[in-house]
């Protein structure tokens, strides 16, 4: 298993070794002393969560906020997505970075996301499922998003705006100014 840095802080790539002959194959997804040792964070897993979804569908950007924040280490068993972390952490040498990646189930890496950032993804492959570990449990007032077409952060989805499949929910999320603005008006 070799673990390596994004250009995000505390965000990792976790690429497994592979093991295949004449029956399929064999990898370790995960493994909590190895992941310790390579980044030093100690993390609890409580939730694993799982979508199906078809080519062109986005996801994101979600977090989770405050106490009910949420790390989660992503992977795609089946097809193939663009995966999307944006660091969201004020105080954090990366903060506005954005990290991409395809992740696949030929290439079987996984992405590490620390809590304090965005999330998304779009399916590349005609479907893809996208499976994700949580060190926190989902808390639907914690919940929250920017819009995925945000020009502050300007991220290229490898896919024609046009052809993208949104949720109504996605489509509305506020621009990181509005989302900005907003906390300092509830402050």
């Amino acid at each position: 298993m070799q673990i390596n840095k994004t250009n995000i802080i505390d965000c990792y790539t976790i690429t497994p070794r592979v093991f295949k002959d004449e029956r399929g194959y064999f990898f370790e997804s995960y493994n909590h002393d190895k992941f310790i040792k390579a980044t030093g964070k100690d993390v609890n897993f409580v939730q694993d969560n799982q979508s199906l979804s078809t080519r062109g569908v986005l996801r994101g950007l979600h977090f989770q906020k405050g106490e009910n924040a949420q790390a989660k280490l992503v992977r795609v068993p089946q097809g193939k997505v663009l995966d999307v972390v944006v660091d969201l952490r004020r105080d954090s040498s990366t903060f506005g970075n954005v990290f991409s990646m395809e992740l696949s189930d030929e290439n079987n890496v996984q992405i590490f996301v620390p809590r304090g950032c965005a999330h998304g993804f779009v399916t590349l492959s005609d479907t893809a499922i996208f499976s994700y570990k949580c060190d926190n449990y989902y808390n639907k007032e914690s919940e929250g998003g920017l819009l995925y077409n945000d020009p502050f952060f300007n991220i290229d989805w490898q896919i024609p705006e046009s052809k993208l499949i949104i949720s109504e929910k996605d489509s509305v999320l506020p621009t990181y100014k509005e989302f900005t603005e907003g906390l300092l008006l509830k402050s």
